[in-house]
């Protein structure tokens, strides 16, 4: 599991999701969003929204890379860190739909790099969804 990762790390993360902000496609809301993705293996998978005229085909930046770092390296990725980047300077942590795509890949310690209010906030993935949808099943003496 992750515990640390440096600030450059971070750092170049959350430039390659900036990056990746410049390719949306966005006409209808002009919301430009980008994130990256860092997986254990170290590989980096950005992606970007993609808006539709029907809006609730439109795709987040971070559900975005995740879909293309299945594609590429398949359905065991796991991911240390996740950064989200916008250009219209207003705040964007991952939406809940984001955050529950992400629980299936991320690691409860990754970090996620993201605008706040108070501006760029970095916060551990189980403390953006601490009660994540889990279909592992337990026992019932697990339960309790």
């Amino acid at each position: 599991m992750l515990t640390s990762i440096s600030d450059e790390s971070l750092d170049s993360l959350l430039n390659q999701a900036t990056h990746s902000a410049k390719m949306s496609y966005s006409p209808y809301s002009g919301f430009k969003v980008g994130a990256a993705l860092l997986l254990r293996d170290g590989h980096i998978v950005t992606g970007t929204n993609v808006e539709n005229a029907s809006f609730g085909l439109t795709i987040c930046a971070t559900r975005s890379a995740l879909v293309r770092a299945v594609s590429e390296f398949g359905p065991g990725i796991r991911i240390d860190a996740v950064a989200v980047a916008n250009l219209n300077e207003a705040a964007s942590p991952p939406c809940g739909a984001c955050r529950q795509m992400l629980a299936e890949f991320a690691a409860p310690d990754a970090f996620v790099i993201f605008p706040a209010a108070a501006g760029m906030t970095t916060m551990r993935f189980d403390e953006i969804l601490p009660l994540g949808f889990d279909m592992k099943l337990k026992s019932h003496t697990e339960r309790g």
